[in-house]
């Protein structure tokens, strides 16, 4: 086909329509003013947003294939229109920030993060029209050689400079970029996300430790005023942010349970701030009942809205750091760290005893819905796969249990005794037979 000639686009918009324009002959007939002048064909048609496209042609068929094209992109949601040459990523990211101011605040701060320090240094004054999958996957690629383009300073003021980045980091960096041109899709502003199938780092699953009961009291007893706290992480399975939010009134002596309803986390710029839990919905964690008099004796004495686990006194603080109202993961591991050195488990982190508390689960029982309700996770899958491999020290005794199962729901069921022809062959007294006859039928 021949390459149009000319190409020409208005501002005005305009109703929906298309056809072709011969432009060297009047309806009449008779020869216009362009006759001869470039090509003949004109075809014309308005976009979605009122814009009208037209390109010259001196072929006929070359202009019908050039709006039934255009016509066919239109429809399916693939034509690109004049706002992608003019909006930029920026202008878009800022819409959809607005949307998500409701969230959570470390939320909402970890995406002005991750938008301020590596998406928008590089994407921010980009027209929509000229991010493409080449330009999204060299962007990754950067990141993970520490050559990508960053903010001068970090929310805290502190000047920042490029590095390698981790995958996990490299991973939220290209979600929060996917999501802001997810939200030029949706806008009609472009008609795919290039976003979209970037190959990505692998994150490395991180070795997990499980401690067994001897292990978490070793590690309990060395804590010395943390133990309960330690007991609690270890067998209710709390995240710390939610431990350390726990009221009085949030420990149920009577029925055994902590009910979990606040969370505390570090948000950057703000601090310590109490809000939901992560999954924003509260639960009962059951209470093992050497704990329940451990938690009886550290309450007493408490009114019930004092915090169970309350910052470290003043004359144990670090002056240097701002006081918080809860206590901090740094108050908790200055006397952890230490402790898990003592029970020979080194190098141990706080997370890690969420992970013992599921452990310890699974192995007295508790199937996969108890342990995803004592985690509170949002669904069972998540905690299988997170867990599920734990299940598997369960195989042999299922094996074991559907054996004798078998077994007994297949063994021939014995016909009944002739008491008569056992007295006769034992020659029985009458009293020997009553007490035969009461002895088999049980």
């Amino acid at each position: 086909m021949n390459e149009p000639q000319s190409e020409s686009k208005t501002s005005t918009k305009r109703n929906r329509r298309s056809g072709i324009e011969d432009r060297w002959f009047r309806r009449d007939g008779n020869k216009s003013g362009k006759y001869g002048v470039k090509s003949r064909w004109q075809a014309r048609f308005v976009d979605y947003e009122g814009h009208e496209h037209m390109k010259v042609y001196a072929d006929r068929e070359d202009a019908q294939a050039f709006l039934d094209q255009n016509a066919a992109d239109l429809v399916t949601g693939k034509f690109v229109g004049k706002a992608a040459s003019t909006r930029t990523v920026g202008s878009v990211s800022g819409e959809w920030m607005k949307h998500r101011e409701h969230l959570k605040p470390k939320t909402v701060a970890g995406y002005h993060s991750l938008l301020d320090g590596l998406v928008l240094p590089t994407w921010k004054n980009v027209a929509l029209a000229d991010v493409d999958y080449a330009g999204v996957r060299s962007w990754v690629t950067a990141m993970q050689q520490g050559t990508h383009a960053v903010a001068k300073h970090d929310g805290q003021g502190r000047a920042m400079v490029a590095r390698k980045l981790s995958a996990s980091r490299v991973i939220q960096a290209h979600q929060v970029l996917k999501q802001v041109l997810d939200e030029a899709v949706k806008m009609r502003l472009l008609p795919v996300n290039p976003a979209v199938g970037v190959s990505l780092p692998r994150k490395q699953e991180a070795e997990r430790r499980y401690l067994d009961h001897t292990q978490v009291d070793a590690l309990a007893t060395a804590s010395g005023d943390l133990a309960v706290m330690v007991y609690v992480l270890a067998y209710c399975g709390l995240r710390f942010g939610e431990v350390v939010a726990l009221q009085v009134r949030d420990v149920g002596l009577g029925n055994s349970r902590l009910t979990v309803r606040r969370s505390v986390t570090y948000v950057t710029g703000t601090g310590f701030v109490e809000g939901t839990t992560k999954g924003h919905e509260s639960r009962d964690v059951p209470i093992p009942a050497f704990l329940v008099e451990m938690l009886r004796e550290h309450v007493k004495g408490r009114k019930s809205g004092h915090l169970v686990f309350p910052p470290v006194p003043a004359e144990r603080r670090d002056r240097s750091k701002p006081r918080s109202d809860w206590m901090t993961p740094g108050e908790f591991r200055w006397a952890f760290d230490p402790a898990a050195v003592t029970a020979g488990v080194d190098g141990l982190v706080p997370h890690e005893l969420r992970h013992t508390a599921a452990s310890l689960a699974i192995q007295s029982g508790a199937n996969i819905k108890v342990v995803q309700k004592m985690l509170g996770h949002k669904t069972a899958t998540l905690t299988l796969d997170r867990y599920g491999h734990l299940f598997d020290d369960e195989l042999d005794g299922l094996a074991t249990r559907l054996d004798t199962g078998r077994t007994a729901a297949l063994k021939p069921k014995s016909a009944p005794a002739d008491i008569a022809l056992l007295a006769g062959a034992l020659n029985l007294t009458a009293e020997q037979i009553s007490a035969l006859g009461d002895l088999i039928a049980g």
